[in-house]
């Protein structure tokens, strides 16, 4: 990491991060001079930092907080080592950091070890779950009383109309969209097919598909920051959130991964259209997993507003090959690239308890071996199918009580997320629809 100072001259400051359980950056600004001893010693939070609520507030009677004295944890730099932070006026590099307890223990409630921790079980039976995210945004004129498209830099009109695969709608924000490339480029995210989709200056941009699931959600993390610093250097904001306007489909982060063997095999290629038993056990690990596992996909108030029927978001607990109306999609193509499309979350997750609730799920599927219910047919939306829990409140209930859960996330984890999501609940139910939007639309 020192070399990267080194061959980046330019740069004038730094930043280290992690990311909370909603997925928020924490961190600080340090000064080049200093870099060294942070590399070297890692930096210091309490361990609360790491489970505040979306307004960034400590969680009230969290034991993390007065009942231990709000003790430090050491944050140590992840193996992603420097980014560029090319949103920025200033040149500046960030250090993605994880949090450890002072003896060396990865804290238990730090959302990276979470996955890293899903990872290891893979590599404990010699798999390799190979990774990518599909993301879409929204570009919002947020200046007003009410969120609008915002007016296109080449043309200054704005177009109120959801447009699917329109190369006028990408066009319009032909500028913001090579800068973005670029710094994905200047970043290490491998940025590929951009998209315009159905709801009003909505996007989706693809990352290509990776063998290191820990690497797939840094990227996935990482975009998020550089989509919404980017747009608003353009004057106007990049939003996350599952469902901005009432009217049109809601942004979701579908999750494509298949499974390589010690050999480098795709065990869920039989050589046919049908894949093997390996891929029908860790759709039923997922389908089992999908009732306590929606609060991590639909994390928010706002969330819910996505999960209704009909709007391109999966509400049935359900698999299907080529189907987008079922929760669980197995894409056709050629047998080798036999993989599974997870379409429940949001976009407004955090990437590193998505990926791990994918995964973790499929791996008790693949250790059970039980062959899931037969796949659907038809529109998956007018089908009598299970459902997942429709409300914030019952979400939080599943996801605290449930054995598949249990499985996948650390106690303690799954205490503070619990926790976190109770308190935020409480309160969003006195704000109005507007304020709700307000503390959403950047944050997510």
């Amino acid at each position: 990491m020192d070399n990267w100072l080194t061959s980046n001259p330019d740069i004038r400051a730094i930043r280290v991060a992690a990311s909370d359980l909603n997925g928020q950056p924490r961190g600080k600004r340090v000064p080049v001079r200093f870099a060294d001893k942070v590399i070297e010693d890692g930096t210091r939070f309490p361990l609360s930092v790491m489970n505040l609520d979306i307004w960034g507030e400590d969680i009230d009677d969290s034991p993390l907080v007065m009942e231990s004295g709000d003790r430090d944890g050491v944050l140590k730099p992840t193996e992603r080592g420097f980014v560029r932070m090319p949103w920025l006026d200033t040149p500046t590099g960030l250090m993605p950091i994880w949090m450890f307890h002072e003896d060396g223990r990865p804290f238990e409630g730090d959302p990276r070890h979470a996955l890293a921790a899903v990872q290891h079980r893979f590599t404990e039976l010699g798999l390799t779950p190979v990774v990518a995210v599909e993301l879409e945004f929204f570009l919002i004129d947020d200046s007003g009383r009410d969120l609008r498209v915002p007016a296109s830099p080449r043309t200054g009109k704005r177009r109120v109309a959801g447009e699917i695969l329109s190369l006028r709608a990408l066009d319009q924000f032909d500028q913001f969209f090579t800068e973005l490339y670029d710094a994905c480029d200047s970043m290490d995210i491998p940025a590929d097919t951009a998209i315009s989709e159905a709801g009003l200056g909505q996007f989706e941009i693809n990352m290509m598909h990776q063998p290191d699931a820990l690497k797939a959600a840094d990227d996935a993390w990482l975009f998020k920051m550089l989509v919404k610093g980017l747009a608003r250097r353009h004057g106007f904001a990049a939003s996350f959130m599952a469902k901005p306007y009432e009217d049109y489909a809601g942004s979701g982060l579908h999750m494509h991964f298949s499974v390589l063997d010690k050999d480098g095999k795709n065990i869920f290629d039989d050589g046919t259209e049908r894949g093997s038993d390996a891929l029908r056990h860790a759709v039923q690990g997922c389908l089992a997993a999908m009732p306590g596992s929606t609060l991590i996909f639909a994390p928010h108030h706002n969330s819910f507003d996505r999960l209704v029927p009909g709007a391109h978001a999966p509400t049935g607990v359900a698999w299907a090959y080529e189907n987008r109306t079922a929760a669980i999609r197995v894409p056709s193509g050629a047998p080798a690239a036999r993989r599974i499309e997870h379409r429940q979350a949001g976009g407004d997750v955090n990437p590193y308890l998505s990926v791990a609730a994918v995964l973790g799920a499929a791996l008790n599927g693949l250790e059970d071996a039980i062959d899931p219910p037969a796949p659907i047919t038809g529109n998956g939306y007018d089908q009598d199918l299970p459902q997942v829990p429709t409300d914030w409140v019952k979400a939080i209930d599943a996801f605290e009580s449930s054995p598949e859960i249990a499985r996948i996330f650390a106690p303690g984890l799954i205490r503070n997320f619990t926790m976190t999501k109770r308190q935020e609940a409480k309160y969003m139910d006195e704000l109005s629809p507007e304020e709700r939007v307000e503390v959403y639309l950047d944050t997510v």
